[in-house]
Formats: C-alpha cells, sequence, structure tokens
C-alpha cells in the first residue's frame, strides 16, 4: 500500500514538472501566457519562462544558487512592468 502511494507521488510530481516545463518554453519562446488567468497575472513572461525553466534545471541538477536564481525570475515575471 504505501510503496503504490510512493509511485503515484513520483508520478504526480513528474507530470507537474512536465507542465511547469511546458509552461516555461511556451512563455520563453511565445512572450505570452497560455490561457485566461495566468496572462492577468504575468506581466513578463519571457522573464517568467526563463525562471520556470531554470527551476527545473536546478532541481535536475541539484544546485539551490539556480533555484533561487529561478524563482528570483518567477517573481519578477510577475512584478515588472512591461517595456512600452
Amino acid at each position: 500500500m504505501f510503496g503504490m502511494i510512493m509511485v503515484g507521488a513520483l508520478l504526480l510530481l513528474i507530470a507537474l514538472a512536465i507542465a511547469w516545463a511546458v509552461l516555461g518554453v511556451h512563455a520563453l519562446l511565445l512572450g505570452r501566457m497560455p490561457g485566461h488567468r495566468l496572462p492577468r497575472l504575468v506581466r513578463q513572461p519571457r522573464v517568467w519562462g526563463a525562471g520556470a525553466l531554470l527551476m527545473l534545471v536546478s532541481w535536475n541538477q541539484g544546485s539551490p544558487t539556480l533555484l533561487v536564481i529561478g524563482i528570483g525570475l518567477v517573481a519578477l515575471g510577475h512584478v515588472m512592468k512591461p517595456a512600452r
């Protein structure tokens, strides 16, 4: 029973990482966020996407420095005013 729960949690974590990667690549390459709610929340999608991908790379490499930089870029993507 416990093993099945662990496998389910691992599969959920992998699915969330894939969804995060898809969102990051979409934002970085296209410069916009998909859906109805995300475009209102994220002001700089390219910065947000770079941060999201950097967070995934840090998880793969085991680097807390890259994780902190990625979190900072995601936060900046939310609060930076768009360039005019």
